[in-house]
């Protein structure tokens, strides 16, 4: 079994690429905060099945299900919360959308993801190689 076959490796690298890739799109945002009728990007995360695929679409919602006659009922509406976080950009006279201290708390924040997840892959080869004596 190669190194490569392992799902935990294997989605930490995924994992890796994303940010390297959300960096560059991050950063194209950044670089056209002057640039007429720009609208800001980002990437959609990767999410993974117990089984360390990339699980992309297939994530649903859980239901909600009513297990004691003490519990409220369940009505069919959807939540009524709102998951759009992009409602509060303003968009200048010349139609760019960007807000450069949005997108710079993203690059940050990517940035500390970045190095959270390459520690982790970096912990987790000494490990194997610490099981197989050579660490």
């Amino acid at each position: 079994m190669s190194i490569n076959d392992l799902p935990a490796l294997s989605i930490l690298r995924s994992k890796m690429q994303w940010h390297q890739e959300r960096q560059r799109v991050l950063a194209e945002n950044v670089s056209n905060s002057n640039t007429p009728n720009f609208r800001p990007r980002d990437l959609v995360e990767p999410k993974f099945d117990d089984n360390g695929a990339n699980a992309a679409g297939s994530a649903g919602a859980l239901p909600i299900v009513r297990t004691s006659q003490g519990h409220i009922s369940v009505s069919s509406a959807e939540p009524g919360f709102d998951q759009n976080r992009r409602t509060g950009f303003q968009t200048r006279p010349a139609g760019n959308a960007v807000s450069l201290e949005e997108e710079m708390l993203r690059v940050s924040a990517n940035q500390m993801d970045y190095a959270a997840v390459t520690t982790l892959y970096s912990k987790s080869l000494h490990l194997l190689k610490t099981a197989i004596g050579k660490g």
